[in-house]
């Protein structure tokens, strides 16, 4: 984790000192500040509450939480903010009060320092007004409950600095946080529709279509939710939403104000009634209505440049825990019928907006499509973002097509001398998509996996045969075919969040996209068969010992050390290398010898006794199927060519996916199970 950069964080209430805790978990050194060291002390407390919360919950260790807790200077004394690289405003929601909290950070912080207000509705722009460096100025809204909640808003306005906004975007990567650019504007992008979503439960209600009770569940069950509009804001409490509502219909149009009876519902001091009788003969109307105000004001922010529709959904998914984000239901609605709900609402109700993208896509008469890659120069570097944080950067068919399009636009362009890959968010790459699997092997379409498969193999040895040197940027969380696009580059940069596994054989099949294989040719059989038969996970300073990672270095410093690798040219990733004498045990334990007597339930020999229960065990959990079948690949790959062992892998595909053990083990995972498999090694078999 970075050493070098430090953060402030002002107000200690409810949201301060969440963000203050999730920095300080993430490893950042952080001094958050009140006006009194009683409010100071209150923050301190909330904090050590729910990480002793995060401890009974098996979540955090003792030692864990003593580090978060050091990590943190409390003190109402503002002079120790003077020297940190971005402080976050997180004060009461009134545009005077932080505004006269940045006056005074203004006389008192470095120049270098960046302001970042955590408001949720206040101009960005408006707020830098009250500061000497509005080039330093921008939003970070977080929200609810910012130590657990990872969707962050990154707002600049118009005159923030690119400096400004790159380095607000790696603070937030250094505390785990998904950020999404959006546009200073009224509500920002969640917000703006997730405020429609409220107001107009209460409009429905307003106008006796339902009870709350019932357009609760008929929210929770077209949105996919775990809780309704009318208990959302019994939780958060109804004057915040009074609140909004009432900003966002000043700001924007009168279809935002709500009915009057939040107003009288906030004066009364009551929650909403959620006892009623549910009538589900109102789904469909009520699921109507909200989907049509939800399509077309994220229709309209898109129109005006708030948010693409990528980060709309994300911000959705994310901030909002939703399962599909509001393009996604369009699609699953339909593109036509989703612009005819929202023609007649708009013809219906003064201040409503209707979409030109939508209008645009239903005349199209086809499902949006969605951008999963991303791609930047800079610095004679082409860099790749996988930039699907929702689903942990997943590969499916689509993002490996939009993949392979970007790094070919990156090959051809003469400026580029190198190619970097990195993932969005706090994962690298989390494997492929199951999902993806398993349907198609319930629909007997195993051959579409296999192409699947192929085209990545493709893919990956472009990466690897390029003449321009590519390098994967191992910053957080690989899995399965994610370990293997790392593995395909030329070289890893890595950090000390960034790790490697393969739990393939945990699920019935093998890594099919080079795990075996290129792991074996890095450190030998042995260990590579350690690795993907265990699923361990292969830490980025273990990959840096075994000369699998090429630098291990702070997050800050990676393009910097992207950029000097390019200018050094080549490395042979596999050349020959002392493997650190602490695996020798590891080496001897799957030796064929060992490997042999594991595979038949029988302990292996010449090592510990602990050791050798604990490796028996392990592989008790896996596919005994996928076992064999990797040993046995492994074992020919040792002696192959690159080319050769990838057609090894491929021929081997149907087999495996063909098998009981395949689909139980896929569809286990999905639900968060440990697979019972068909055939599986018993400990103690002769």
């Amino acid at each position: 984790m970075s050493k070098s950069l430090k953060v402030g964080v002002v107000g200690a209430g409810n949201m301060g000192s969440g963000i203050a805790q999730k920095m300080a978990q993430e490893g950042l050194n952080v001094t958050l500040v009140d006006l009194t060291e009683e409010q100071v002390q209150r923050g301190v407390s909330i904090i050590s509450s729910t990480l002793k919360e995060g401890i009974d919950r098996g979540i955090f260790t003792e030692q864990q939480v003593t580090n978060t807790l050091n990590r943190i200077h409390a003190t109402s004394d503002y002079d120790a903010l003077k020297d940190v690289d971005l402080v976050v405003e997180a004060v009461f929601e009134d545009k005077e009060i932080k505004g006269s909290l940045f006056a005074k950070l203004d006389k008192i912080c470095d120049e270098k320092t960046i302001f970042a207000t955590n408001t949720s509705g206040i101009y960005i722009r408006d707020l830098a007004k009250y500061t000497n460096r509005p080039e330093k100025f921008i939003g970070m809204h977080y929200f609810y409950h910012p130590a657990k909640n990872r969707l962050v808003e990154v707002i600049p306005h118009e005159g923030t600095s690119k400096e400004t906004i790159e380095t607000t975007l790696l603070i937030g990567k250094l505390h785990n946080k998904t950020c999404i650019v959006v546009k200073d504007s009224p509500g920002f992008a969640v917000n703006r529709y997730f405020t429609t979503f409220l107001s107009e439960s209460i409009y429905l209600l307003d106008q006796g279509v339902a009870n709350t009770a019932t357009i609760d569940a008929a929210a929770k069950q077209g949105f996919e939710i775990g809780m309704g509009p009318f208990e959302l804001m019994n939780v958060t409490g109804l004057p915040i939403a009074l609140h909004v509502t009432n900003y966002m219909g000043k700001e924007v149009s009168e279809f935002y104000f709500a009915p009057d009876i939040l107003r009288k519902q906030v004066e009364l001091k009551q929650d909403w009634d959620l006892s009623d009788e549910v009538d589900e003969t109102k789904f469909d109307e009520i699921n109507q209505h909200l989907y049509a105000t939800i399509f077309g004001v994220a229709g309209a922010q898109v129109d005006e440049g708030v948010a693409t529709i990528e980060d709309t959904d994300r911000g959705a998914k994310i901030g909002l825990r939703w399962t599909l984000g509001p393009f996604e239901l369009i699609n699953k609605v339909g593109v036509e019928k989703a612009y005819e709900m929202v023609k007649e609402l708009y013809e219906a109700r003064p201040g409503f907006h209707l979409p030109q993208v939508l209008k645009a896509q239903a005349d199209k008469g086809v499902p949006f499509e969605f951008k999963y890659v991303d791609l930047e120069v800079k610095n004679e570097v082409a860099y790749i973002t996988i930039n699907r944080p929702e689903a942990m950067n997943a590969l499916n068919p689509v993002v490996v097509d939009q993949l392979e399009k970007a790094f070919d636009q990156a090959e051809k362009d003469p400026q580029v001398k190198g190619i970097a890959i990195q993932g969005a968010g706090k994962a690298f790459v989390a494997g492929a998509d199951i999902k993806h699997f398993i349907e198609c092997i319930k629909t007997n379409n195993i051959d579409v996996n296999v192409e699947f498969t192929r085209k990545g193999h493709e893919l990956f040895r472009k990466f690897e045969t390029s003449e321009k040197l590519t390098i994967a940027v191992l910053d957080g969380l690989s899995l399965g075919g994610g370990s293997e696009l790392a593995l395909a580059c030329q070289a890893i940069v890595a950090t000390s969040q960034g790790s490697m596994g393969f739990p393939e054989s945990g699920l019935g099949i093998y890594p099919g996209l080079g795990g075996m294989l290129r792991t074996n040719h890095q450190i030998g059989k042995e260990l590579a068969k350690y690795f993907t038969f265990t699923g361990k996970q292969i830490t980025a300073q273990t990959a840096k010992e075994l000369g699998i990672v090429t630098e291990l270095v702070e997050m800050e410093e990676i393009e910097a050390t992207i950029e000097k690798l390019v200018a050094n040219g080549k490395v042979d990733k596999y050349a020959k290398r002392e493997i650190p004498t602490s695996y020798a045990v590891y080496q001897q334990a799957f030796s064929d010898e060992n490997v042999e007597r594991m595979l038949n339930g029988e302990k292996p020999q010449g090592i510990d006794e602990q050791l050798a229960d604990k490796l028996l065990k392990t592989l008790s959990y896996k596919g005994l199927i996928a076992l064999e079948t990797m040993n046995d690949l492994i074992n020919k790959q040792a002696e192959m060519s690159i080319a050769e062992g990838i057609e090894l892998e491929l021929a081997g595909l149907v087999p495996i996916f063909e098998t009981e053990d395949a689909l139980i083990g896929l569809i286990a995972v999905t639900e968060g199970k440990r697979p019972v498999f068909k055939t599986k090694l018993v400990v103690g078999r002769a």
